[in-house]
């Protein structure tokens, strides 16, 4: 390291499962970050509410405290790490860390899906960066590739497997024909899901992701509120053997279009075909397809979540900024943050085919009632069966080509009929070609 290179001084708020991993890659690769990058990175202060999360974490007794303001307000620090997750008090540690002139690496994904606009423009305003390639699939690093690496595309879609529970849930009750509450319980004894699986099972932690993502591929802002969710809970046993039939795999998706009726975000179940690279993406790992008009299709796996792999994407992050820093250099500041420039199409517009479960009592009388209710609604069916399980009959419908929101409305009737006990499941059979849709022939 030459003579006016200087060490870069982290502060470490939350010493958990990322926390401590982070801690611990940085520590470990200390001498190697020195002879490859010329970069010395120390962690001068470190905030965790447990003294023995920084004794496990290897932090020196006179770094660690119990109050974030010490750790944004010491003078020795270059960068804040926030890794506790949450709104709050993440965000009162981006603000006060934006307003004494510190850059922020995080991977709070829930914070920056609902909040990115805000604390990007309020990082602008006080010439800091705030780094995010943590917030969406853990240590795939999709998030430099949009911004970076894929920049010279007009991007057409991000789509994938990123949720590592619901992943896991879903591979488990295929292979081993599970129900979803008994595979949910184990995944929650193994520490795969926590003891309040909601944010995962029911799609919030995808969407988050989602919104994120969409937001780099297309230069527009998308929250997570705008992002359509539906979680796992409905799928049975019986619709992944449904889909097997089919030539199909179930995955929970989160999938962003550019149309020509705006962005298209949404995350819920979907069948797509068993060939497809994301259909033998299994366990609790994760996957981004990206397809850009240029490049065409190009797929980024690997664990998106977990202590080490997470805290790969974040020492990533800190590195980057350091580069200028170890200098006496300032990195550019955060630039202009996005604005909603482009209109988020309605999941009611959305168009493809259907699957659908509906439990029945005498299934045989049922059948004509529903297909002339979703003739009512102009869906046409592309195939009707019965299925029997365990004793609980039911009526199996593919649609053909339909708009979402009259599948929606026929589903509202259908569950009105004297016939039918409930809709069971509505999936989305995926058509992962449109995905490629404008797209550059190869030459």
């Amino acid at each position: 390291m030459s003579d006016t290179m200087r060490t870069v001084n982290i502060g470490l708020i939350g010493l958990g499962t990322v926390g401590g991993g982070t801690a611990r890659t940085i520590e470990h690769n200390r001498d190697e970050y020195l002879r490859a990058y010329g970069i010395d990175l120390r962690i001068a202060k470190a905030c965790a509410l447990d003294p023995e999360q920084a004794a496990a974490a290897g932090i020196p007794a006179e770094a660690f405290t119990t109050d974030w303001h010490d750790v944004v307000a010491d003078p020795a620090v270059d960068i804040v790490v926030e890794l506790i997750g949450g709104e709050h008090p993440a965000t009162e540690i981006f603000e006060a860390a934006f307003a004494a002139g510190k850059h922020v690496v995080t991977a709070n994904k829930a914070l920056l899906g609902r909040n990115m606009e805000r604390l990007c423009a309020l990082a602008r305003e006080h010439g800091v960066q705030l780094r995010c390639e943590a917030s969406a699939g853990g240590g795939i690093p999709i998030v430099a590739a949009l911004e970076y690496s894929l920049a010279g595309n007009r991007m057409l879609t991000v789509a994938g497997i990123l949720n590592g529970t619901t992943n896991y849930i879903l591979s488990r009750m295929a292979s081993e024909g599970s129900d979803f509450a008994d595979v949910l319980a184990d995944a929650q004894r193994l520490g795969y899901a926590e003891a309040d699986p909601s944010a995962d099972v029911d799609g919030f932690d995808a969407a988050s992701k989602v919104a994120i993502l969409s937001s780099i591929a297309f230069h527009t802002r998308v929250t997570t509120d705008d992002v359509y969710m539906q979680g796992i809970r409905d799928i049975s046993p019986v619709d992944i053997d449904e889909a097997r039939k089919m030539g199909r795999t179930i995955k929970l998706l989160g999938i962003a279009r550019m149309t020509e009726d705006g962005i298209d975000a949404r995350v819920h179940p979907a069948m797509i075909p068993s060939d497809h690279m994301l259909a033998s993406v299994n366990g609790a790992m994760n996957a981004v397809f990206a397809v850009g008009d240029s490049v065409g299709e190009t797929m980024f796996y690997g664990a998106g979540a977990g202590s080490y792999p997470t805290a790969s994407a974040v020492v990533g992050d800190v590195l980057e900024l350091a580069r200028a820093i170890a200098r006496g250099e300032r990195p550019e500041a955060e630039p202009e943050p996005f604005e909603r420039r482009v209109a988020i199409r309605p999941i009611e517009e959305l168009r493809c085919r259907y699957y659908l479960r509906l439990t029945a009592a005498r299934a045989d009388d049922a059948l004509p009632a529903v297909a002339d209710t979703l003739e009512a609604f102009k869906i046409a069916v592309a195939e009707a069966r019965q299925v029997v399980d365990g004793g609980e009959r039911s009526v199996i419908v593919i649609t053909e080509e339909a708009r979402e929101g009259d599948v929606q409305a026929a589903c509202a009737e259908l569950a009105k009929l004297a016939s039918i006990e409930r809709v069971a499941s509505l999936i989305r059979i995926e058509d992962t070609a449109a995905w490629a849709e404008g797209a550059e022939a190869n030459e």
